[in-house]
């Protein structure tokens, strides 16, 4: 392509506009303004604004507990619908409760407590109206598998009980924490294929580990490796009890079949929700008629009556374990705000509302404070039960109170009914609502998306299977970490051509009709400019240049003689980039080009101008878009006088825009 193929664009010399300098700020105005924008975007002081100190005491009680909020909006015809939600979610929350509890090697009973005091405080300072708290299976399995490692529960019970308590409080302090500075944003580096993977990886474990209860086993390996399951399973094949096997199999088929019917039929909700509360009638039936304890079906035995003990002196502080209380309460943290926020939000937009991420982080965090000095361990807001909530009908947070009120008769009046209650339906329960969360579906769905995203699913899911939950968890976070540091130190840049009858320049790549502007070269680099990718871009510019110059040479083109970057995606820029655009601008100079810069953000603008860059490389040389600089590179070209030059002499340059 010659000269003779290209059509310039009309471009109105006159009309051209010289970049502006942001004028200067006081240093700590200006890190007050970052600061701020960085930890505060949401300005949640703004209503407090030009307020009598009555109004700001009611304003602050109504932001720390939305109770007050919206409770003078309540009416008779919202308390019917929770109270039908309530009292379903109750039926799921009894069954599960005491089956998490056994997957974190707990006392039953303490699935009960969970489903008490935590939905009270929830409700009182949450702000989603149909998340539905309580023990989640992930955070179960991984309080017993991190303390387990430690503390035996069977032969050190009490401490074990302690331990968990300990780290129940540190999780709700860290997540307390986490809302109170505003840095909610770290559970952002939870990716969904990492979450994906994880969560798969943990339904995967947490179904292996219940073989123990499937199989009627006395004694099952403390690993939560596949591979430790399945030594463990195979070298007890002369205990494997007969009748445990056709029970679990029988309650796991009615189970999913009823999950079945329930899918994809809101109406139908209640057949998939009162199925492990059935389960557990029956199989307690089953099980006092048959006298099946006698025959190898093991049962939960006695359940104390009750409301929740205090635990606030157990809390282990003094004891040499306390570290792992305290790794296990920070991972467990994550691992349940990452959940329940998705969880919240995702329900909050079936509904055209809003939640406060810091605020909800506020409230999981006082709730499992709370929680830990009342017994109970960490408790978040499960996808199963919000979503019985939500397709019950529920219409605020008071679900979560008629909830506790139904667990709390229950902790007072039904707990012996509960004896009976055979173990391997509350493996069945567990198993069910596992396979809901491979979402085999979703993995497929990334592989046709992003490759790398559904590597990182695949390895979270092998490193959780074949190692243990902790290491799965690290190879997620840190492969979605390893993705933003690619981003950040591989940034793209791209080469821009016109679209024919327009100003408008895009990659070449992209669009078959772009085309390139003989004797320029028009670069976008896509990301801001730091020392992990300074050097980087570096290199990577030159390189185009190198091409541009063969593919010129080679075509028997107009020789280059300026260089564009397009810094419009540049947001920022250190002093690393600084002095990177300093030897490139050299480099070019050297070669007998020149550097152009189009569409620079007012931040970067700023550090140029500080850096004395601007005032080198010429002010005439900086435009607001890459249009205005490829005309004046093209009037350059024709004339051998600069377009700013030019515009001076006919007295129409615009001022600073």
């Amino acid at each position: 392509m010659g000269n003779s193929d290209y059509e310039y664009p009309s471009m109105n010399i006159e009309c051209a506009h010289r970049v502006a300098i942001p004028p200067p700020q006081p240093f700590f105005k200006s890190l007050k303004n970052s600061l701020k924008e960085t930890f505060f975007p949401d300005d949640p002081l703004r209503q407090f604004k030009h307020q009598p100190p009555s109004r700001k005491l009611v304003l602050g009680l109504q932001y720390v507990f939305p109770i007050f909020d919206w409770g003078g909006r309540y009416s008779f015809e919202f308390f019917k619908a929770d109270l039908i939600a309530g009292i379903t979610i109750a039926s799921l929350a009894i069954p599960q409760g005491i089956s998490y509890a056994k997957l974190a090697n707990l006392p039953p009973i303490l699935g009960l407590y969970s489903s008490f005091i935590p939905p009270v405080v929830y409700a009182m300072m949450g702000s989603s109206r149909d998340l539905a708290v309580g023990t989640v299976a992930v955070a179960s399995l991984l309080t017993g598998s991190m303390l387990g490692k430690e503390v035996n529960a069977i032969e050190n019970p009490q401490l074990y009980l302690h331990l968990a308590f300990t780290a129940t409080f540190f999780a709700g302090v860290f997540q307390a924490s986490l809302g109170i500075l505003r840095l909610g944003f770290i559970v952002d580096f939870l990716s969904h294929a990492a979450i994906v993977g994880f969560m798969a990886g943990a339904a995967t474990v947490v179904c292996l580990q219940q073989l123990k209860g499937l199989l009627g086993l006395d004694h099952f390996t403390h690993g939560t490796d596949v591979v430790s399951v399945i030594r463990s399973v195979f070298s007890q094949t002369h205990k494997w009890r007969w009748e445990s096997v056709l029970l679990g199999c029988c309650f796991l088929f009615y189970l999913l079949l009823a999950k079945y019917f329930s899918k994809g039929r809101p109406k139908l909700f209640w057949i998939s929700a009162m199925a492990p509360l059935t389960s557990v009638i029956l199989g307690s039936l089953l099980a006092y008629l048959t006298h099946a304890e006698k025959h190898g079906v093991q049962v939960i035995g006695h359940l104390k009556k009750g409301l929740n003990p205090p635990s606030i002196m157990d809390l282990a502080f003094g004891s040499e374990y306390l570290s792992t209380a305290l790794k296990t309460g920070i991972v467990t943290g994550v691992i349940a705000l990452a959940e329940g926020i998705a969880v919240g939000r995702s329900f909050a937009m079936f509904r055209n509302y809003h939640i406060d991420g810091n605020k909800e982080m506020i409230a999981f965090g006082m709730m499992n404070i709370a929680g830990s000095c009342t017994s109970c361990y960490l408790t978040t807001g499960p996808f199963s039960r919000s979503a019985v909530n939500f397709n019950a009908g529920c219409k605020t947070a008071v679900s979560n109170i008629v909830m506790a009120l139904a667990i709390m008769v229950t902790l007072l009046f039904l707990t012996p009914l509960f004896h009976y209650t055979p173990l391997v339906v509350l493996s069945s329960i567990i198993i069910a609502a596992m396979l809901g969360l491979i979402d085999y579906q979703a993995a497929i769905h990334l592989w046709h998306i992003d490759k790398f995203d559904f590597l990182v699913c695949i390895s979270a899911y092998i490193g959780v299977v074949f190692g243990s939950v902790e290491i799965g968890l690290v190879i997620a976070v840190g492969l979605s970490l390893l993705r933003v540091l690619l981003y950040v130190a591989r940034p793209r840049t791209l080469v821009l051509g016109n679209i024919p009858d327009s100003m408008i320049y895009r990659s070449v790549d992209q669009y078959e009709n772009a085309t390139r502007v003989p004797g320029i070269l028009i670069l976008e680099i896509d990301a801001p400019i730091y020392f992990a990718n300074a050097g980087y871009l570096r290199e990577r510019i030159s390189r185009w240049i190198d091409e541009e110059e063969d593919r010129v040479k080679s075509y028997g083109e107009t020789s280059l003689q300026y260089v564009i970057l397009d810094m419009g995606a540049v947001g920022t820029i250190d002093t690393s980039g600084i002095s990177m655009l300093e030897e490139l601008h050299k480099n070019i100079d050297r070669r007998g080009l020149k550097l152009v810069l189009a569409n620079p953000s007012g931040e970067v603008v700023k550090k140029l101008n500080k850096a004395k860059f601007i005032e080198s490389i010429g002010e005439e040389w900086i435009y607001l878009t890459v249009g205005e600089a490829v005309g004046a590179c093209n009037f350059m070209l024709h004339t051998g006088k600069p377009k700013q030059q030019k515009a001076d002499e006919s007295e129409t340059w615009s001022n600073n825009v």
